[in-house]
């Protein structure tokens, strides 16, 4: 229970810094990037002005770490208090990253979907499709999970572990489409460095929710960008989106969508936007602001994501 409570906080506190964002309340500036082939190591930094508080994260971003049976990610993120400028919290990045962004995705699930769905499809099997479904779980009764990875070893091993921390009945899938196939949530969550979608549009049931969550640089494609032109796509900034989300690049390049139909979330969690029933896609990439937002709400409450189960 402890952890579903302090996700459901991460989740709310989100929310709140998306309406201020939307707002014109804060801002998150853009990332500082410094690649070496096909690695980076960035540099995000940003102030939740209301709340009083900033937040410095330093990252390291290697797309051939999977495959050595590493995180994708490392980092450390300092949490300080803007009046006295004192550093109130050290979290560890790939951590608050993975927790923040299942929570961002868990947010456009609650106004995306209906209350009670309980089916979800998961395409990838790391760290992130973990905080992802026990994001999800938060807001929404989940009973059944099917998971789909190109690494059947992964998937196994994730499917054990939320059947015995959460008590969800799970399918390991041989395919993505037959993963997603009728699932009325799906969270894709891959290393995918192509161009080639994941999931294809005529695979995803009306009325479902995507939340599109992976790929490891502005130009990778897990959703075919064909979805976007009939769905609702919400995105957590525009211009965030446009410098790097590749569906919304791609969908906005071939001509299937214009700049004023991406939805921010800001104004979905404030209820300018609704999206009553119809086919609805968030691709997130991730700000900077979310980490602020993610460390206010784990420091508020204590103890580190990994002390949840």
């Amino acid at each position: 229970m402890a952890g579903t409570q302090r996700m459901a906080r991460v989740i709310d506190v989100l929310g709140e810094m998306f309406v201020d964002l939307t707002a014109g309340l804060t801002r998150s500036p853009a990332r500082t990037a410094v690649e070496h082939g096909k690695q980076s190591v960035l540099l995000v930094t940003a102030v939740w002005e209301r709340r009083g508080v900033g937040s410095v994260k330093v990252t390291t971003l290697i797309p051939e770490n999977p495959g050595r049976g590493l995180p994708l990610i490392h980092g450390i993120v300092a949490l300080t208090d803007l009046e006295t400028g004192r550093i109130t919290a050290l979290l560890d990045g790939a951590e608050l990253t993975a927790v923040r962004t299942g929570a961002v995705a868990a947010l456009a699930t609650r106004f995306c979907t209906a209350a009670d769905t309980d089916d979800l499809a998961v395409v990838g099997a790391g760290v992130q499709a973990r905080a992802l479904i026990r994001a999800v779980s938060v807001v929404r009764p989940i009973r059944t999970v099917r998971i789909f990875s190109r690494t059947r070893g992964g998937a196994d091993q994730l499917a054990d572990e939320v059947r015995s921390t959460m008590g969800i009945r799970v399918t390991v899938c041989d395919s993505a489409r037959t993963a997603v196939a009728d699932a009325p949530i799906i969270c894709t969550a891959t290393s995918t460095s192509d161009s080639t979608p994941v999931v294809a549009a005529e695979w995803v049931a009306r009325g479902a929710h995507v939340n599109v969550i992976g790929g490891t640089h502005p130009d990778a494609i897990e959703l075919d960008p064909a979805l976007l032109r009939d769905a609702v796509t919400v995105v957590e900034d525009r211009a965030t989106a446009l410098d790097g989300a590749g569906e919304v690049r791609a969908a906005l390049a071939a001509g299937m969508l214009g700049v004023d139909d991406l939805r921010e979330l800001g104004r979905v969690v404030g209820g300018e936007v609704v999206v009553g029933g119809r086919r609805s896609v968030l691709r997130t990439v991730g700000m900077a602001i979310e980490d602020t937002a993610g460390a206010v709400a784990l420091h508020d409450k204590g103890g580190a994501p990994d002390e949840w189960d």
